[in-house]
């Protein structure tokens, strides 16, 4: 069992991000953070949540770290019970917002690991992309992180962007690796409606050859890649956690979760879900639905497609694939060796 909150606070809005955030709502922190436990009362039930059964807990955005630690104090209170005596608490921040105070304030709550959305290193493109921190802003929180005690840290960064060039992104990386993290994601720009990029369609520019090189320098540095965009010498057992296909409860405005055949989505506009935490859609998946995703995460990432979801004709071209070299057969599993052709492959096999 996994448990996401959504944090849709943030000090500005990027010109390519389409997650659920605003950046005049901060007057409704409070009211919001109390709906979440609201919710949180509904969820457990919903998903018979028992003691020490969520074995992860990831904290996203939006901005977390425009929250300050006191008021996440009730939810992890209303937690504490149900959270596993070893379960990954991750919480995401920005590096502008996530002072010493607040890295302290939310290690001491119990979060252990921290995810900093970086995107680069470079000052002219954090302009370009309308980040709200500095290079050196950057670097000081993963070490502020550090100091505070946090002995698992990511970081973003963004490829595939406008006058993108080899030296940029090896300066990203020779930065980033000098730094105390064990986790990487990197993360092709993609441009989304609704978006300041959406009427600027040429500020994507992602090329085969250049993503192929990124990722094989990243694996230089020692960080294994175990999904298409995530790389470390520590593996985010919440991220796995979506590719294993586990239940997950998703808390806020925004956020989405599911249970069994079942997708649930928490309203999206703020107000109306502080007026009310229940206003849940819900959505309902067939079984070949189920079956579809679990082969396309499966080969996205290092979880693989168990043979036995595979029908014939879809087992007859899987090992036609693994005769080619193209995907790997161990214990009953098929793995991709190549995410970048995931999608391709699961077209093919399916």
């Amino acid at each position: 069992m996994l448990l996401y909150i959504h944090i849709p606070f943030c000090d500005s809005k990027c010109y390519y991000c389409s997650f659920n955030s605003y950046v005049d709502k901060f007057h409704l922190k409070e009211s919001y953070m109390e709906a979440l436990l609201v919710q949180l009362d509904f969820e457990l039930e919903r998903f018979c949540v028992t003691p020490n059964s969520i074995e992860t807990l990831f904290i996203g955005g939006g901005t977390p770290s425009t929250v300050a630690p006191k008021l996440y104090k009730n939810l992890f209170e209303k937690l504490k019970p149900y959270l596993k005596k070893d379960a990954e608490i991750t919480s995401e921040a920005n590096p502008n917002s996530a002072t010493k105070e607040w890295l302290l304030g939310m290690r001491a709550l119990g979060v252990e690991r921290i995810s900093f959305g970086v995107q680069s290193f470079d000052k002219e493109k954090l302009r370009l992309l309308n980040r709200a921190h500095t290079p050196l802003q950057a670097k000081e929180a993963v070490l502020h992180a550090k100091e505070a005690g946090f002995e698992n840290i990511s970081l973003d960064l963004i490829y595939a962007t406008l006058g993108d060039t080899k030296a940029l992104l090896e300066e990203d990386l020779n930065t980033a690796f000098a730094l105390p993290i064990n986790h990487l994601s990197a993360y092709a720009l993609t441009i989304e409606e609704g978006t300041p990029f959406a009427s600027k369609p040429q500020m994507s520019n992602e090329r085969l050859e250049l993503t192929t090189w990124l990722f094989e320098k990243i694996k230089a540095f020692g960080f294994e890649q175990y999904e298409i965009s995530n790389f470390g010498s520590y593996q985010s057992k919440h991220n796995l956690g979506y590719w294993e296909y586990k239940e997950y409860i998703g808390l806020g405005s925004g956020a989405v979760g599911k249970l069994a055949h079942e997708r649930f989505y928490p309203t999206p506009d703020v107000e109306a879900y502080i007026a009310n935490p229940l206003n849940i859609q819900k959505e309902t998946l067939s079984d070949e639905e189920i079956r579809l995703e679990k082969i396309f995460l499966g080969l996205r990432s290092c979880v693989g497609i168990k043979q036995e979801i595979l029908g014939t004709q879809e087992l007859h071209r899987a090992y036609l694939l693994a005769d080619e070299k193209k995907l790997i057969f161990q214990n009953g599993t098929f793995y991709n060796p190549e995410y970048l052709l995931a999608d391709e492959i699961a077209l093919f096999i399916s």
